[in-house]
């Protein structure tokens, strides 16, 4: 056979079509364009949940400051809204009045109720700190103590407020081996809590019970009057 023949014959066999061949391709390039929308897709997700991670931190922290903002607001609204009359200091909720006159422990609290208020009751340490320290600066000498309205006049060792609720020992600041009710001033003992330290007490822890005929300083306490 002629060279020229073979060549042609040769060409026409390169060029044959093989359907395998053809096949295997298309699936090569299938498989491309799935695991380049499978990271398409992947890549879409992870920045849905980032958008959306930041989103919720967005509104958290703006959740946070409308809590500082109302928690600030309140604050300012009861310090402005609250006030005392002349002579009694504002210390939260409530209008303190310390007496310069000295009166028994019944003669005290009548007293204090015309004025609208009753003997102090003390139902936490942070107005205790706060009652020591006023009644520290105020006191003239060791014994110049004020009455509170604390009592076991009913029940000789059972204590209540005036408001008839019992003393808790959480919230009980008596000075060390008080109360001991001795019979120096009164052969009936004592019966009425008073309270002062000069300078104030470094434990907080002064209060004295006494005989309820002696005459001291007082501490009247009210509700804070509210509005401008």
């Amino acid at each position: 056979m002629p060279e020229a023949s073979v060549a042609f014959t040769e060409l026409e066999n390169s060029q044959v079509y093989h359907p395998q061949a053809s096949g295997w391709r298309s699936k090569v390039t299938e498989r491309r364009w799935l695991l380049l929308l499978c990271g398409l897709l992947a890549a879409g997700v992870i920045g849905l949940c980032v958008l959306t991670f930041d989103n919720i931190k967005t509104k958290n922290n703006l959740q946070t400051l409308k809590d500082e903002r109302d928690s600030l607001w309140t604050i300012l609204t009861a310090e402005s809204c609250t006030k005392c009359e002349p002579g009694w200091d504002l210390n939260g909720g409530s209008c303190y009045y310390f007496s310069s006159d000295k009166l028994t422990w019944d003669q005290s609290r009548s007293v204090c109720k015309i004025q609208g208020a009753d003997l102090v009751q003390i139902n936490s340490v942070e107005e205790q700190w706060f009652l020591d320290n006023k009644v520290g600066g105020k006191m003239k000498y060791i014994f110049d103590w004020f009455w509170i309205g604390l009592t076991d006049s009913r029940e000789a060792g059972k204590w209540l407020w005036v408001d008839d609720s019992p003393l808790k020992s959480s919230l009980s600041f008596w000075y060390k081996n008080e109360p001991n009710n001795l019979t120096n001033d009164n052969p009936a003992g004592e019966h009425c809590a008073s309270m002062g330290a000069q300078g104030g007490a470094t434990d907080l822890k002064s209060w004295f019970d006494r005989s309820c005929n002696v005459p001291q300083r007082r501490i009247c306490e009210k509700a804070a009057k509210t509005g401008r």
